[in-house]
């Protein structure tokens, strides 16, 4: 069944509305006050928590290999950590990890 034009744009409208809400809650509400020491410890992970979350379901499960878990990505997955942990740079762990995986990709392929 096809949603009619006027119920996709309540809901873009809702969405748009409810996110500028969300973000307005942490810039615009307590943007000007000093948060606590114990709230400023927990958002320092935030990025470090999100981009791991983000890129672990595409290693482990790739679409593009049907969902099964393959060498490739596995092998690119743990050089990207090495480099990244030796090195200190996110630079070359990125650079490394995509030269891992175009390298494995070509010479299994």
């Amino acid at each position: 069944m096809m949603a009619s034009d006027l119920t996709i744009w309540l809901v873009i409208v809702t969405l748009g509305v409810g996110t500028f809400l969300l973000r307005w809650s942490f810039l615009g509400a307590i943007g000007t006050r000093q948060l606590p020491s114990w709230a400023q410890r927990a958002l320092r992970y935030t990025a470090v928590a999100v981009l791991p979350a983000l890129v672990a379901p595409l290693v482990v499960w790739p679409a593009a290999t049907g969902g099964q878990p393959d060498p490739a990505r596995l092998t690119a997955a743990g050089v990207t950590l090495v480099v990244g942990y030796l090195t200190r740079n996110l630079l070359y762990a990125v650079i490394a990890g995509m030269v891992t995986l175009f390298g494995t990709l070509y010479l299994w392929a």
